[in-house]
């Protein structure tokens, strides 16, 4: 039995686990809504230079994956912060070689 994607109230976002691990996308894309929102929510773009960096995007995708962060924030932002904490695990297990030799 094929695996369906789930609909949402955002026409531009789909929701497949054959796309990126089953987080939230851009319809026919793999920018993922967390993509977008670290651009718009850490990095200072404005959605006109989301649109800039990705021209394959619409600016009513970008403005859709927002609103759909913003619907769901408290998810993804927790993500995040999941994400940051396994990356840091992570940096402490496997020190950069390059660091050591850059520092010696």
């Amino acid at each position: 039995m094929p695996v369906a994607e789930r609909k949402s109230k955002h026409p531009y976002i789909s929701i497949s686990p054959k796309i990126s691990r089953g987080q939230p996308v851009i319809s026919r894309t793999r920018i993922t809504v967390m993509e977008i929102a670290i651009r718009y929510e850490l990095l200072g773009w404005s959605a006109d230079k989301i649109v800039d960096e990705y021209p394959h995007l619409k600016l009513e995708q970008v403005h859709d994956a927002l609103s759909y962060y913003y619907e769901h924030k408290e998810m993804f932002d927790q993500k995040y912060r999941d994400d940051q904490y396994f990356i840091s695990e992570l940096k402490k297990q496997y020190p950069s070689k390059l660091k050591a030799k850059l520092k010696s």
